[in-house]
């Protein structure tokens, strides 16, 4: 079943309202206050939709005001149900400190078509459309991965770019990465932006090889899955993650999970820019008004567009 599309205004209304609360603390070095800011906006304005919500994918696992928690409701609770991920501010030190790529994100499906993740770190391997399908493997380990990859895109190993997180686990990817002459395009943080580079017509990069957090797999998943894209992750699990996993559905801690596992059906996702970066332009205080500008997917009514709105102060 198709979500009925008014949603996505009510939803990219969300993500805006979340930006612009976030927004008045750019460069203010209070990441803490920014991710207030933008989660107590986003709630507001999710709790005035006709429906009944339910955080799937949030900032934690019980009720720690000011975020959205997992198994949090939401909306008037008259309505279709829905399943959401969210992150009312994807980048909360670079808001802190007016770097690029800071942005609000939610993304929507219908009850049970997302995978609840529990906030801990994920395995991803990450690339775009048109490529057979489950092509990659996380346990085919970097090189045969890269090999598989370039043959099926007909370019030379050399040709290809990887998005990686700057992160010392990742020593070995790029060890064999560099030795392969890949080209590496690092990010410093942020991983949503890092997988959704794979996208596009002239994607910036045509993998990305990083473990980061397990909400922002399925989140950027929810995008990948309206371009047509790939990403398989896999849980990183210590003992007391392993109960809290198991708490939200998981059985098998092993499991690699492909796109269709973290989201089914129908899916819309939006990313309003707090600052500029990759998917967005940044919230531009223009004196008594505010400029948002949304990066906005809808999946079955294939709506892929930047949307730009103007709001008084």
């Amino acid at each position: 079943m198709a979500i009925d599309s008014k949603f996505l205004n009510l939803f990219l209304k969300a993500t805006e309202k979340a930006a612009i609360g976030a927004s008045k603390f750019i460069g203010k070095k209070d990441k803490i206050a920014a991710d207030k800011g933008a989660v107590d906006s986003m709630r507001r304005e999710l709790n005035k939709i006709n429906m009944e919500g339910t955080i799937v994918i949030g900032e934690g696992e019980m009720d720690e005001a000011p975020m959205l928690y997992i198994g949090e409701r939401l909306g008037t609770l008259n309505g279709p149900k829905f399943d959401i991920a969210a992150d009312p501010l994807e980048g909360t030190n670079f808001t802190a400190n007016n770097e690029p790529n800071a942005f609000s994100v939610i993304a929507v499906a219908k009850k049970g078509d997302l995978l609840s993740a529990p906030d801990t770190y994920m395995e991803k391997i990450a690339v775009g459309s048109n490529l057979p399908e489950n092509l990659l493997d996380i346990d085919f380990g970097v090189e045969k991965n890269i090999k598989l990859l370039a043959e099926a895109k007909n370019k030379k190993i050399s040709e290809l770019s990887a998005c990686v997180l700057k992160r010392p686990r990742h020593d070995e990817i790029v060890k064999v990465l560099s030795k392969m002459d890949v080209r590496i395009n690092y990010i410093a943080d942020g991983d949503i932006a890092g997988v959704l580079s794979v996208i596009g017509n002239q994607p910036k990069n045509d993998i990305y090889y990083s473990t980061g957090g397990g909400p922002e797999g399925v989140l950027a998943a929810a995008a990948l899955s309206c371009y047509g894209g790939q990403i398989q992750g896999r849980l990183v699990l210590n003992e007391e993650e392993k109960i809290r996993a198991k708490k939200l559905g998981i059985q098998d801690f092993k499991k690699k999970y492909n796109i269709n596992d973290m989201v089914k059906g129908d899916v819309i996702f939006c990313a309003t820019g707090v600052t500029s970066g990759d998917l967005a332009k940044g919230v531009k205080d223009l004196g008594n008004e505010y400029e948002v500008t949304t990066f906005a997917l809808h999946k079955s009514k294939k709506i892929n567009k930047i949307v730009t709105n103007i709001y008084n102060k």
